[in-house]
């Protein structure tokens, strides 16, 4: 049998603590997992700056910071000079 999805499409905020607070309560029983898609305002574009920040504290990446996945040294490669 396949596996049909179903979307409903709900408005809400996202509050100081980064958490998703919908307008209205949902109709679906549940509980049940579901797949977000958030849509923002043109207006509220999210600068390199912020992505880099919670990127950099999002854990998963922590595996990152291991001693075995620092593999390279600056003696590695060439430098890069951005010619624009």
């Amino acid at each position: 049998m396949e596996n049909v999805e179903k979307a409903i499409e709900a408005t809400g905020t996202i509050d100081a603590q980064r958490r998703l607070v919908l307008d209205k309560p949902l109709l679906v029983v549940g509980p049940t997992r579901v797949r977000v898609i958030i849509l923002l305002p043109e207006d509220s574009d999210v600068d390199e700056k912020e992505w880099l920040r919670a990127a950099s504290a999002n854990q998963v990446f922590d595996f990152l910071k291991e001693p075995e996945e620092d593999i390279y040294t600056p003696e590695d490669g060439r430098p890069f000079y951005d010619q624009r």
